[in-house]
């Protein structure tokens, strides 16, 4: 199994600390009761498709249980594993990005944003909503109704903060060949 690198391990530490300060303190109340409106997800795209699946889950995972955590209610154990497969989900669509290099054109949004859009239905009007049923007895309209709201919102927001993101590093970087030496 390959080792994680210091950078990715910083990466898992600073992206579950922003998803935390993201979902817990900018985060708007939707119309739908324990749904809210966040952008958290659009750094955790970017951290997943900079630093791979491993760190997106883990920062999803760990920044979720947190936000959680600090409310005093108790971990949504189902919402929380949801957020670390969403990060997984990410860095596996994004394997093939180079952002990291300074390459995220035309494709590299559109492959974001159409992998963003399909694992945020899968984290959230699949996994969510069965592991509420399951571990929480939970009544299936209402967690369904949560699980497609959350998709929805998500998808809107990550398409918007996580491609701005994703666009704005990779236009930091350097590009090959850029750096000339000087006499």
């Amino acid at each position: 199994m390959k080792k994680l690198s210091v950078k990715t391990i910083v990466a898992i530490g600073i992206g579950a600390a922003l998803f935390f300060v993201l979902g817990r303190f900018v985060a708007i109340p939707s119309p739908v009761p324990n749904t809210n409106i966040s952008i958290q997800y659009g750094l955790l795209a970017f951290i997943a498709a900079v630093f791979g699946p491993i760190a997106g889950a883990l920062a999803g995972l760990i920044g979720h249980f947190f936000i959680d955590f600090s409310y005093g209610w108790g971990v949504w154990w189902s919402w929380v594993i949801a957020s670390a497969v969403f990060g997984c989900l990410m860095g596996i669509v994004t394997l093939k990005l180079k952002i990291d290099e300074g390459e995220f054109g035309v494709k590299g949004i559109i492959t974001f944003n159409i992998g963003q859009a399909i694992a945020h239905v899968v984290a959230w009007v699949v996994v969510a909503p069965v592991l509420d049923i399951l571990m929480f007895q939970e009544p299936a309209n209402k967690v369904f109704l949560q699980g497609v709201t959350g998709a929805i919102i998500n998808i809107i927001t990550t398409a918007i903060v996580g491609t701005l993101v994703c666009l704005a590093y990779s236009k930091a970087i350097p590009k090959k060949g850029s750096l000339k030496e000087e006499n």
